[in-house]
């Protein structure tokens, strides 16, 4: 999602095998989305869960319904938002704020107690905003966007950390036409489940398919099926790997039972400690490995 200097390429280019890749900014995420499957780019990278705001939702449902995509990767990225403007300018000289809807709305509480008549205008990014201040030389207009956007456009930051919480982080997703990245031993599964029936206990159900196998629920949205009002499915994300016999199983049972199940992906999760439990996963697995051997030697002696 561009242009230049969005979060998005803030937590792309945090990637090193990614920061060196050809990159094109799309007006919105539909159209990052849309040019993956026409084939315009061979990756999309996009926004997909804030920790303030929650689901970026046209990211979930055009994933849900709209398009078959996978995904290769999540990217966690610490989001700090600075309040922008042209050099010189200070707060009391700012009578409108344009950014993203979603970065207005995790800096509710600064614009109330610091800006309480500007007027809020909505951009298609953080980075579109601060393009339009800077490019557009617009006086007494600021934005919410990031030190890269700030750069880019010689805008400097009247006000820095303006968000509402601090801990604030985006989660993003790398996504491709096809494929499933190879197990880690540190990943995540996520998938959309559809109801046979909406029925008292259906959700219990699909919840008892993970708690029955030990597996790690990370996330559980309810999203309208846009079908009939009331009717309602379930975008999950768990620990494990497809690959997994203890997930396989589990994806069976939830096909079987339940109305449909649309894969999105297995991919590596995100964590400062992944590496570590990688490590240690492909250690246990080894030597499971050689246990089992061991035993299976012994057949017929």
């Amino acid at each position: 999602m561009g242009p230049h200097g969005t979060f998005t390429e803030q937590a792309l280019l945090g990637q090193p095998d990614l920061a060196a890749a050809d990159t094109r900014p799309f007006d919105s995420i539909p159209d990052v989305l849309n040019g993956l499957v026409t084939g315009e780019v061979d990756l999309g990278f996009v926004p997909i869960e804030n920790a303030i705001e929650g689901a970026v939702n046209v990211t979930q449902d055009t994933l849900a319904f709209d398009l078959d995509l996978r995904i290769q990767r999540e990217v966690v990225l610490d989001v700090q938002l600075n309040m922008l403007a042209l050099p010189g300018t200070q707060l009391k000289d700012i009578h409108t704020v344009v950014s993203f809807p979603v970065a207005v709305a995790q800096c509710r509480n600064f614009l109330r107690e610091q800006l309480p008549e500007a007027e809020i205008q909505a951009a298609t990014s953080t980075a579109e905003a601060a393009r339009q201040v800077g490019e557009q030389h617009l006086e007494g207009v600021a934005t919410i966007s990031n030190p890269l956007a700030a750069e880019l456009y010689g805008l400097e930051a009247v006000a820095e950390a303006v968000e509402d919480h601090t801990g604030n982080q985006t989660r993003f997703l790398l996504l491709a036409r096809e494929g499933v990245p190879a197990a880690t031993g540190h990943d995540k599964t996520s998938v959309v489940v559809f109801q046979r029936a909406n029925e008292p206990g259906s959700l219990l159900a699909i919840l008892h398919e993970f708690a029955a196998r030990n597996i790690d629920l990370s996330r559980l949205e309810s999203r309208p099926t846009r079908r009939v009002l009331g009717d309602y499915c379930f975008l999950l994300d768990f620990e494990g790997h497809i690959g997994d016999e203890v997930v396989a199983d589990c994806l069976r049972d939830l096909k079987m039972k339940q109305g449909d199940i649309k894969f999105l992906g297995s991919y590596p999760a995100a964590g400062h400690d992944g590496e570590q439990v990688r490590r240690d996963s492909n250690a246990n697995w080894l030597d499971a490995a050689d246990w089992v051997e061991e035993l299976r030697d012994q057949i017929g002696q």
